[in-house]
């Protein structure tokens, strides 16, 4: 494993998370997360910020093990390879807690369907940023002339 590149893609996930995360859940979701029909299934706007830190503790392990898993299995297949873990990623965990969001909390399906979609995306977009910081650097092959 190359440790350097391995750190600078942990940092950089995390970073691209936290911005896809306030793109995804305070822009495009907000609207419908601050209806009054979920309000009193969250914690209040005050609470849920002095607990933050907590969300980006979770946040912080999440992409160190979502790039540990992906230099696991790095077969040095450039972007695509990104790609199809982020698919990988997406599916196993979207899915997932969109599905169990679903069935503990009153979400509309129409809601989960987009928190499912956001999430695939989201994991499709960090897959590729892994995949481009992880990858070995061009070697220059000499023409032995």
């Amino acid at each position: 494993m190359n440790t350097k590149k391995f750190v600078i893609a942990f940092i950089v996930v995390f970073v691209v998370l936290e911005i896809t995360n306030y793109i995804i859940y305070m822009g495009i979701l907000k609207s419908s997360i601050m209806s009054d029909m979920y309000k009193t299934v969250f914690r209040p706007e005050e609470d849920m910020n002095g607990k933050m830190w907590m969300m980006w503790l979770g946040d912080l392990v999440w992409s160190y093990f979502f790039v540990f898993f992906f230099v696991k299995g790095y077969e040095n297949k450039g972007w695509l390879e990104g790609f199809r873990y982020g698919v990988y990623i997406g599916i196993f965990f979207s899915f997932v807690m969109s599905i169990s969001s679903y069935v503990v909390y009153p979400f509309e399906a129409s809601m989960v369907i987009q928190m499912f979609l956001y999430g695939l995306i989201q994991s499709i977009i960090l897959g590729i940023v892994a995949a481009l910081i992880y990858k070995p650097k061009a070697t220059v092959q000499s023409s032995g002339n």
